[in-house]
């Protein structure tokens, strides 16, 4: 049976002031390191989805203020693997960007069904962790525009 997921997501790449970032070990696929990321749900937008999936999957609450809205987006092939959860026929998804700037060391509580370990780098060091190369890409414009979102 098909499943129902919409092919539009977002990915927050959370940071503090030293661009040190967050990733998130997939619980599922151990050594695969990612930011925050999720498909919209119903008619959410994408800031809704970007505000509601760094609770869900870090603990740290936020509101749509925080964020920083990158006006970018990348459209990339769905996994082979991870097919099965969109409807029938859907090959790419496209995913929004945001950035989210907190306190050195802020406490994070995983979503233990998604994600069984987190870590903080400083930006090099994440892009080169990220198994996925939309997140590496925008680990590295934060890193490269000095902390700010490359508007």
């Amino acid at each position: 049976m098909p499943g129902t997921k919409q092919p539009l997501s977002v990915l927050v790449v959370i940071h503090d002031a030293a661009r040190n970032v967050l990733l998130l070990e997939r619980a599922a696929h151990p050594g695969y390191w990612q930011s925050v990321t999720g498909s919209l749900e119903g008619d959410e937008v994408h800031i809704d989805a970007a505000v509601r999936e760094v609770f869900e999957e870090t603990g740290i609450a936020c509101c749509a203020s925080d964020l920083v809205d990158w006006q970018l987006s990348s459209r990339f092939e769905i996994f082979s693997e991870w097919r099965d959860r969109y409807p029938t026929g859907v090959t790419h998804n496209a995913e929004h960007f945001f950035s989210l700037c907190v306190p050195a060391e802020t406490p994070v509580t995983l979503a233990a069904d998604e994600h069984c370990a987190y870590r903080w780098l400083p930006w090099r060091a994440a892009a080169a962790a990220c198994f996925s190369w939309t997140n590496r890409d925008a680990i590295l414009m934060l890193g490269l525009a000095s902390g700010k979102a490359p508007l």
